[in-house]
């Protein structure tokens, strides 16, 4: 990829395939200490009031810059690193590669917590380690009570739910979810009926005395790529039809209405959706139906497969941090009259694990 120029033109070369840079796309980018607030990098002017007749006058290309003088006065000299960037659109859940993965899967790579983390370089590496499995284990964090809003505070911002700030998971009488049972727990997301569903979840094992109460974790986007591939019926029918997600309490009724498998303008993966004891299908034609459910039946088999689960204890200490839109969550059942099994969960969102990165990536020169 790179930067040409013709007559006072600039263009951008990726794999064969040239496009223009518009003048006004550079204009509205200058940089200086007159136009830019150079510790919140906001605008400290208003590119609207700007003429649209925004023009190059004169060019000049060296390996990292790019000099530009427009028709209206104005000069600035680009970093050819930042263009390239934008145009790449520096986002780590686009960019980083995702890598696709079952029960085969060792679980290895996990950090350590230690202090002052959230500012060194572990907390880069984990959360890299994040974005392509989709998720990561902190060890030896500290297990005391509601420690967990501090972490999650520390990387971002806590998102709040009808459970509260953060939650308890045990057992306890008259549950509002099967969650505080010591039932087992198959594959699922959370709360696929909030709009928009929380990006991603956070356990902390406080404490684990039982012998069964296995943590377990399916890649959704291994799952429906097999499906794509084996059953593409079943595949299609699931990213086309929008079913209700809901959720009943004593003081809230909380509805969404999404597709199981949701993809991008692109056709790639941006969310799945699976729990089906809270959706409900809309009454469409009967063949769409029956395709519906053979569909739901056969990909909540896969994701109940041991071909694509890993299970795995929780140990106190232990802080996992999991995608909520790429991977199912579950557990196995517990005897909860042989001890405690305490953990405490909340929510963050793809802009606190994207901001941490980037202020690292500035932080640490990265």
């Amino acid at each position: 990829m790179k930067i040409e120029l013709n007559e006072n033109k600039v263009f951008l070369e990726n794999k064969g395939l040239k496009k223009e840079i518009h003048p006004f796309w550079l204009r509205e980018r200058i940089d200086g200490d007159k136009y830019i607030d150079q510790i919140t990098q906001q605008r400290l002017f208003d590119p609207t009031e700007l003429k649209n007749n925004i023009k190059i006058d004169k060019l000049n290309l060296s390996d990292d810059f790019l000099e530009v003088t427009f028709n209206d006065g104005t000069y600035n000299k680009f970093s050819i690193e930042n263009i390239l960037k934008e145009y790449l659109n520096d986002n780590y859940d686009q960019n980083v590669d995702k890598v696709k993965w079952d029960s085969s899967l060792k679980i290895s790579n996990n950090f350590n917590f230690e202090e002052n983390i959230f500012e060194k370089k572990s907390m880069y590496e984990a959360l890299i380690h994040f974005y392509k499995y989709g998720f990561v284990i902190f060890k030896k964090v500290p297990t005391e009570n509601n420690f967990i809003v501090n972490f999650a505070n520390s990387i971002g911002s806590v998102r709040r739910t009808n459970f509260g700030e953060f939650f308890n998971v045990k057992s306890k009488p008259n549950p509002n979810d099967l969650a505080y049972t010591s039932l087992p727990l198959a594959p699922h997301t959370d709360n696929p009926y909030r709009n928009p569903v929380p990006c991603i979840q956070l356990l902390h094992c406080i404490e684990n005395e039982v012998t069964g109460g296995l943590s377990t974790l399916v890649d959704g986007y291994n799952v429906s790529e097999s499906l794509k591939k084996d059953y593409p019926e079943y595949y299609k029918i699931l990213t086309e039809t929008k079913v209700r997600f809901q959720f009943i309490d004593r003081s809230v009724i909380l509805e969404n209405w999404s597709e199981m498998i949701e993809l991008d303008q692109n056709g790639n993966f941006k969310q799945v959706r699976f729990s089906p004891r809270l959706d409900f299908v809309p009454l469409i034609d009967k063949e769409k139906l029956e395709l519906f459910y053979s569909a739901r039946k056969k990909i909540s088999e896969l994701y109940n497969s041991d071909k694509f689960r890993i299970e795995f204890k929780l140990i106190p200490g232990d802080l996992i941090m999991m995608d909520n839109h790429r991977l199912l969550h579950g557990r196995t059942r517990y005897d909860a009259n042989e001890g405690n099994r305490f953990l405490q969960g909340c929510y963050i969102d793809y802009d606190s694990t994207e901001g941490k990165l980037k202020h690292l990536k500035r932080e640490l020169n990265i």
